[in-house]
């Protein structure tokens, strides 16, 4: 039969707790023999015969330390502090294990043929033991993998060429598709067998299908706290402190609980971004110990962040020793538009991937397949035609079909040799038309009880305990652990089981079916009411097991009580799993979670706390499709829209401030500042009502911020400054996960802006770099981000053009690798005046165009000023006077209607520029054309140092008296006195690099040229 790995529940409930990655590390300890079993150490697994016999991580532990020291009596003080040092574990732990291995083992306490007891003294392996390595070569794959890939070498073959690169250092993609039954777990199965030959890591693990979404990452998570429980884990388990912190802290069972804490605390709301950074910087410092095999089957069922990891790193560039195998079925993946088939689109468009159909067998692989599984047999050759003209050469239906056949005594061995016992006609006509109705005649052959126990284990999941089948049928564990044996054993539902450990520490067998068709078809045979009782208490049971922990499993638990019509439970679990989602950054995941959650609203609109849930549900929301659609995206309008009237009717809340908060953000980024300005002042009037520091931080950032943008940056100032006094006292991260920046560091970005416009270029450098480091600091994608902008930007205010690429550069590149396209625009627009300022400036040029038709396609306008006044700047320098003025003329009509106005005197003095170079272009001093042109800049001029004036902005007001002054050199009455005073109005900046200019002519212009009561200033700033 064909056999799949197990999954990495924790007690064997169905749902996210899927196991997709399963770690195995390197080791030079070769497969050691004691018979009828093989200790797998490569593989962590034990093998009885064919069969893998897998243990829990830490009882495979125990055995084999003790048969690594079988030479000698190992107490067991020895086996607590080489399995668990320097952790306290109560020494009746060992004697659990001991006792399970010899459930497992078939051993007997008082005559044992494999652990002997000392009592208080410890254990021996007493097991004669071979060394595999020394015995006579047997081939590469196992007798039962050998038969299963008949008709399968040549894509065998080029998996095995893949993994060749991938120890060569060029990391492989590779999918493996094809319908159900088709073979792609045992051709996986089989290369797997192979490449254990080459000392490569394995990570192998199987997606599950669940109803609805899965707790983002979890099968991840469950793979690597497998790993970090076994013996020997210390180094990978410092690496992920070094290099994956965010993820250790969602593994609960490896690190102590003040660690676990400190931990959590730390990354509490960190970005998808850092997520997949972190674990692709620990697969790939794992890749430089050994090549890596990253196996993940059946795709078509796994969530948007699992997905986000295998494109992250089937699109990295740098060398490693890394092979993705993908399997999925095809039709699935078309069928429900999953996101799986742009994912594979995208790679192979890059020549990332590869792909390896998997098609139906031939007539010949079926007689391979009868001589192999039947030696010596005396079958008619008809035989062949009719299995294969039934099955149509699908694999899975062909071996169960053949079983089904020996089960029914049509099929029967006598003294070594096979015959069929029936008429062919019988075969033809008695048996089922596919493989569903094959494996339901394999149903009603089982006993009532085995039947019950098949369904229940069906309702528990793809792979299932035997205390989560006793909790759904309310019977004793021990009377479901004779059945399972039965169904393993005779029937071959399932696989043999194997030991596990519980959350509160007990041990119980732990089995899975053999296939997912097996799953399948009986549990759509039980009856809905009966189903619904089997879910209701497989979950109620989990939450006991689980305690205070359950919050891990909250998309399973929902899943069971949606199942069971539990609405209040089902609801409560929705919204955590949402939290959950969202604490993650998966957005696509929170997304699904929130709307199953506000569709089971419609089922529990009687309870008292409904209306809190669904503001919380809302919140998390809104916030998954911002990061997801935009800031500006009307679908976020319309979901906040949807749900206004009930955060208002409900009163003040931490739900009501981050609803108006979205809505904020969405009226910033629309260019409706002023509506933003009112939301603004209603988050600070709120959060002062609800007493709430952090809430007033960030209300005091949100008015800061709109009043920047609106050029009030005296006022803005005082707030960023009280936003920033209150940051040490409240450092929490509730505002990464729903603000998605940190709070720190855009008060000082823009306490930075408004310092510029204010005439203080020092300070706002301080402030700047500050923000930078402490973005950098934090490691937090989209903070980072926005502070190189904001950075860029200030360096292009103070005339430094090589700062602002550098910058510009490093947050269009990050913003690329992430997804963050909004902040990707800002750094081309920024980049490509730097590069046309440098020299470049038709390419320079042409970037700020594409940059600017970006960032209009989001539907921001926000800075939309601001970017068209660069592009008129670089424009004007480049002679090219019509085509300024009309992104200047855009840039304006834009800031009238928005109310921006933190630039608004640049982009008059810009337009001034414009027409005074219309003017040098027309040469005679007394052409008409001229002087309008000069007579217009004039009064752009005029306008722009109104403007800044008005505003206190000495920056804007300097710059447009420098543009004044060259004009007035130009006619040759040059005003000398207004350039000296407005420069001796600055206290520092004197090396930026519009001061250094005013400096510079100042200092050759007549002394009497300015008046006696600039002089003492002048002389006291170095003129």
């Amino acid at each position: 039969m064909v056999r799949e790995q197990g999954s990495g529940y924790t007690w064997g409930v169905p749902g996210p707790k899927c196991h997709l990655i399963e770690l195995e590390r390197p080791t030079l300890f070769s497969m050691k023999v004691f018979h009828p079993f093989r200790l797998d150490a490569a593989n962590h697994c034990l093998w009885q015969g064919e069969v893998r016999v897998s243990l829990a991580p830490k009882a495979f532990d125990v055995l084999r330390y003790l048969v690594e020291h079988a030479d000698r009596l190992v107490t067991q003080e020895e086996i607590l502090e080489a399995l668990w040092p320097q952790t306290y574990v109560n020494p009746e732990v060992v004697k659990k294990y001991v006792l399970g291995i010899r459930k497992v083992l078939g051993d007997q306490t008082d005559k044992p043929a494999f652990i002997a007891t000392f009592p208080r003294r410890g254990y021996r392996f007493i097991a004669p033991i071979v060394d595999e390595a020394k015995m006579p070569f047997k081939g590469v794959a196992s007798k039962s993998t050998r038969i299963g890939i008949l008709g399968r070498e040549v894509e065998l073959a080029k998996m095995g060429s893949c993994l060749d690169q991938t120890i060569g250092g060029a990391r492989q993609t590779i999918f493996i598709t094809g319908e159900p039954g088709i073979g792609k777990t045992t051709i996986v199965q089989a290369f797997l067998e192979q490449a254990s030959q080459a000392s490569v890591l394995v990570a192998h693990g199987q997606c599950l299908e669940h109803y609805g979404s899965a707790e983002p990452y979890l099968p991840v998570l469950d793979g690597f706290s497998r790993l970090l429980r076994s013996a020997g884990a210390a180094q990978a388990l410092d690496l992920l402190r070094h290099q994956a912190p965010m993820w250790l802290a969602q593994m609960p069972s490896v690190i102590p609980q003040s660690e676990l804490d400190k931990l959590q605390s730390q990354v509490a709301g960190s970005s998808r971004e850092r997520m997949l950074r972190e674990m692709v910087g620990a697969i790939e410092s794992l890749t430089s110990l050994s090549p890596l095999l990253l196996v993940l089957e059946d795709l078509h069922w796994s969530d948007y962040s699992t997905l986000d990891l295998v494109s992250y790193l089937a699109r990295r560039g740098d060398p490693a020793r890394l092979m993705i195998v993908g399997t999925y079925r095809p039709v699935d993946v078309i069928l429900n538009d999953h996101p799986l088939k742009s994912v594979k689109r995208e790679l192979q468009a890059h020549n990332l991937c590869h792909e390896i159909p998997l098609e139906y067998l031939a007539e010949d692989a079926v007689t391979q397949y009868l001589a192999a599984r039947f030696p010596r047999n005396q079958f008619p050759g008809s035989l062949r035609r009719t299995i294969y003209q039934r099955t149509e050469g699908n694999p899975l239906f062909m071996v169960t079909l053949l079983e089904y056949l020996c089960d029914e005594k049509m099929i029967v061995e006598d003294q070594g040799i096979w015959t069929l016992r029936v008429d062919l006609a019988e075969v033809e006509h008695g048996v089922p038309g596919n493989l569903r109705q094959l494996i339901e005649k394999q149903i009603e052959r089982l006993s009532p009880d085995e039947r019950t126990v098949l369904e229940a284990a069906s309702v528990a999941g793809m792979e299932c305990s035997s205390v989560a089948i006793a909790a759904g049928l309310d019977k004793p564990t021990e009377w479901v652990e004779k059945h399972c044996e039965e169904l393993a054993r005779r029937h071959r539902f399932l696989s043999p089981a194997w030991l596990v450990e519980l959350p509160e520490g007990t041990l119980t067998p732990r089995q899975r079916f053999i296939h997912v068709l097996y799953r399948e078809v009986p549990y759509r045979l039980i009856a809905p009411r009966l189903r619904a009782q089997i879910h209701q208490r497989i979950a109620e049971r989990s939450e006991q097991i689980y305690g205070n922990r359950k919050c891990e499993i909250a998309a399973e638990l929902a899943m069971h009580y949606e199942q069971s019509r539990d609405w209040p439970r089902a609801l409560e679990h929705l919204l955590q799993a949402a939290e959950n989602a969202a604490a993650r950054s998966a957005h696509h995941e929170a997304i699904d979670l929130a709307n199953r959650g506000l569709e089971t609203l419609k089922f529990h609109a009687q309870a008292v706390d409904c209306s809190k849930q669904e503001m919380k549900l809302r919140v998390i929301l809104i916030a998954s499709m911002m990061a997801i659609k935009g800031f500006a995206s009307a679908e976020v309008e319309k979901v906040n829209a949807c749900g206004r009237d009930l955060f208002w009717r409900h009163g003040p809340s931490q739900e009501l401030f981050y609803m108006l908060w979205s809505l904020n953000f969405y009226q910033q980024f629309s260019g409706e500042l002023q509506q933003s300005l009112e939301v603004s002042y209603q988050l600070l009037q709120l959060a002062e009502e609800l007493k709430d520091g952090g809430l007033i931080k960030e209300a005091h950032r949100s008015i800061g911020a709109v009043l920047v943008m609106l050029g009030r940056c005296s006022e803005a100032l005082e707030h960023l400054e009280k936003g920033i006094a209150l940051c040490a006292a409240h450092n929490d991260e509730r505002d990464r996960i729903f603000v998605g920046f940190d709070s720190k560091v855009m008060l000082e970005c823009f306490a930075a802006l408004a310092l510029l416009d204010l005439g203080y270029p020092d300070q706002s450098a301080e402030k700047a770099a500050a923000a930078l480091a402490l973005a950098r600091e934090l490691n937090h994608a989209q903070t980072l981000v926005v502070a190189g902008h904001v950075s860029a930007q200030l360096h292009h205010l103070r005339g430094e053009a090589s700062l602002a690429y550098e910058r510009a550069k490093e947050a269009m590149e990050l913003a690329d690798e992430y997804g963050l396209t909004v902040w990707k625009t800002y750094g081309l627009i920024e980049l490509g005046w730097a590069v046309a300022e440098l020299g470049n400036p038709q390419d320079g040029i042409e970037k700020m165009e594409r940059g600017l038709a970006d960032y209009e396609m989001t539907g921001g306008k926000l800075r939309s000023p601001y970017f068209l006044g660069l592009l008129a700047d670089q424009l004007e320098k480049a002679g090219r006077v019509e085509e300024g003025l009309l992104a200047i003329a855009k840039a304006l009509d834009i800031a009238e209607r928005t109310g921006e106005g933190y630039t608004l005197s640049e982009l008059h003095r810009i337009k001034g520029e414009l027409f005074m170079k219309s003017g040098e272009l027309n040469h005679s001093a007394k052409n008409a054309p001229r002087l309008t042109a000069l007579s217009q800049a004039r009064a752009c001029f005029v306008d722009a140092l109104a403007i800044a004036q008005q505003q206190g902005a000495r920056s804007w007001g300097l710059r447009a008296t420098l543009s004044m002054h060259r004009l007035d050199m130009m006619l040759g009455n040059p005003n000398h006195a207004r350039l000296a005073e407005v420069y001796a109005s600055f206290t520092e900046g004197y090396e930026t690099a519009d001061l250094r200019q005013a400096r510079a002519v100042l200092e050759i212009a007549p002394p009497e040229s300015i008046a006696s009561n600039t002089g003492d200033r002048r002389s006291r700033r170095g003129l």
